[in-house]
């Protein structure tokens, strides 16, 4: 039963977390790591529609990733016997399998302690997080692989000779343990059960359930005094401006005073085009409700008022252009620049963001310009913009 949930869940994580990589843009070189060879994915510009796509995967990703940690562990439970099985290797078959063990626990296991850890913004570790995390990824996958691959049959023969119903109305005096097998997953003298096995499920449904929970309080805002595994995603404005805040004006350095004096710088085309803060504001204006939402798994959906990027492109002589490098006044983080596709640039909600829900942006999500496109890591769309290079290839 653990293993058929698993083997639901796994691959949907798995996924995502691939899909949310291919989202940061690796053609760009703006994905982490970098350089990694023969694991190349097969990259696709990241569509913009629907709007709430990244808001849905990294969402699945995080939450789903989360909801699992209670099964995983009482799957390692149930398999513990087999850990201690001596002669530990008895054939190549069998090799093959610890092999594929070590990779699936292993990898697992590292993949949801530093995930969880991220999402606190806990890095007690010396290395990069996205690297390790991407690299971890393809050991757990391998394993997880082979492993299915090898027990696949077995899980089909176990869960036609069991009933579910069964167990989940027996009481602790009437379980029995199970009758010795040919796969070492039984213990030779248990011991008698304390518990049943419907209370045992209970206890990781209940578990899975809470933590599940946590992760939705992420994105919706009623619940959000549950979201206790995302600190970064309770961090709020004032008024119009009261949702998240990932990065502020302060830890990126950026001054209170750049609004003075600030202007858009636009190139790409026969010659700069440098507007101010009124000018743009002097545009013809669109608003749109839009989701950000940031690889830690929260989210947020607000109403963004500015200027079509596709009208700034038009305005710096290229209409049509093949990519958009946008720059932020915060020079040193290795976010304060993204390359934008064309899609993204063309998309007809794509903002130069001025204000959010009727108010002007504030400093910490990005005064005085910001950009806001759908479907867009949040880490991209981009605060204390400063200038925008529109290129035709």
């Amino acid at each position: 039963m653990l293993a058929a949930v698993l083997l639901v869940g796994l691959p949907i994580v798995i996924v995502t977390g691939l899909l949310s990589y291919i989202a940061y843009g690796p053609q760009f070189g703006q994905a982490f790591p970098g350089d990694v060879a023969w694991f190349r994915l097969p990259f696709f510009d990241w569509p913009t529609r629907p709007s709430w796509l990244y808001r849905l995967s990294q969402g699945l990703h995080v939450g789903l990733g989360l909801a699992l940690i209670p099964v995983v562990l009482a799957k390692l439970w149930s398999v513990v016997p087999k850990f201690f099985a001596w002669p530990p290797v008895r054939s190549p078959a069998q090799a093959l399998e610890r092999l594929s063990l070590v990779a699936l626990v292993g990898g697992l296991l590292f993949e949801i302690v530093t995930g969880t850890m991220n999402i606190q913004y806990d890095y007690a570790w010396g290395f990069d997080f996205y690297t390790a995390h991407y690299w971890g990824a393809w050991v757990f996958i391998a394993g997880f692989v082979v492993h299915v691959a090898i027990k696949l049959p077995t899980m089909v023969r176990s869960l036609r000779g069991g009933s579910l119903r069964r167990y989940l109305a027996q009481s602790a005096a009437e379980t029995e343990p199970e009758p010795p097998d040919d796969h070492g997953l039984v213990a030779v003298a248990p011991s008698p059960p304390t518990t049943s096995r419907r209370t045992l499920l209970g206890a990781v449904a209940g578990g899975s359930a809470l933590l599940g929970l946590t992760a939705l309080a992420t994105t919706v805002d009623a619940l959000r005094p549950l979201a206790v595994l995302s600190p970064r995603g309770q961090s709020y404005g004032d008024g119009p401006n009261d949702f998240q805040v990932n990065r502020t004006a302060s830890g990126a350095g950026i001054p209170p005073t750049i609004g003075e004096g600030w202007t858009l710088r636009l190139t790409g085309g026969a010659a700069p085009v440098t507007l101010t803060r009124d000018q743009l504001l002097a545009m013809p204006p669109h608003t749109a409700t839009l989701p950000i939402a940031c690889v830690e798994g929260w989210s947020t959906t607000q109403t963004w008022t500015g200027v079509r990027l596709r009208d700034l492109a038009a305005l710096a002589g290229v209409p049509e252009p093949a990519t958009a490098f946008v720059q932020s006044a915060e020079r040193a983080g290795p976010f304060a620049r993204v390359t934008l596709t064309r899609g993204q640039v063309l998309d007809p909600d794509a903002l130069l963001a001025l204000r959010v829900n009727g108010a002007d942006l504030s400093l910490d999500h990005g005064f005085p310009a910001r950009v806001i496109v759908p479907a867009l890591p949040g880490v991209h769309n981009t605060k204390w913009v400063a200038a925008v290079d529109f290129r035709v290839a």
